[in-house]
């Protein structure tokens, strides 16, 4: 009998994973290196069934202090579901050449504790996997700190370009309407 129970907990277990795994959009669905970091993130195991708040970011740019309300989006709404992700990029010629300064400008000047990802194209034919589906469902980054809303079932709903603050009401109530 409770080895009966256990194959049959066991089995909707695996169903309910391989659901879970077929309902996050496939262009998620890549293992992103952290930045500087020897880890990697899925998109799809940490932010399966939440919205996310992606953002196209460099270290040295005019809106770099713009970390500052991306951390503090990420704070307000992470229990609400919101998952903000960026994407560290030298396509505009403004990331710093080592990942290490990267990493500080993001962690040590800006506090910033969500997650980041090591410098990738977000444009072009080279972009990345995931901002090479942003870019076919709306317009490539025209400049660092575009923010893209992505619903949880993976479209873009929203997209905000560098001008418009993290604290901006658009982009506030955009998030609220997911959330």
């Amino acid at each position: 009998m409770m080895r009966t129970l256990v194959l049959l907990l066991s089995s909707l277990m695996l169903s309910f994973s391989v659901q879970a795994a077929e309902s996050c959009p496939e262009f998620l669905d890549y293992e992103l290196p952290k930045l500087h970091s020897n880890e990697t993130v899925n998109l799809c195991k940490v932010a399966n069934d939440k919205p996310l708040l992606v953002v196209n970011t460099a270290s040295h740019c005019g809106y770099t202090r713009q970390f500052e309300g991306l951390e503090a989006l990420h704070q307000k709404y992470k229990e609400s579901g919101l998952m903000v992700v960026g994407f560290a990029s030298n396509d505009f010629n403004q990331e710093a050449k080592e990942e290490a300064e990267v990493e500080r400008v993001c962690r040590e000047n800006f506090g910033v504790t969500f997650t980041m990802i090591a410098p990738s194209f977000v444009t072009g034919q080279k972009a990345n996997p995931v901002f090479q589906e942003i870019n076919r469902q709306s317009e490539q980054p025209g400049w660092n700190f575009t923010k893209y809303l992505i619903s949880k079932e993976g479209k873009v709903v929203a997209t905000f370009p560098s001008k418009v603050q993290p604290s901006d009401k658009k982009l506030i109530d955009a998030i609220a309407s997911l959330l």
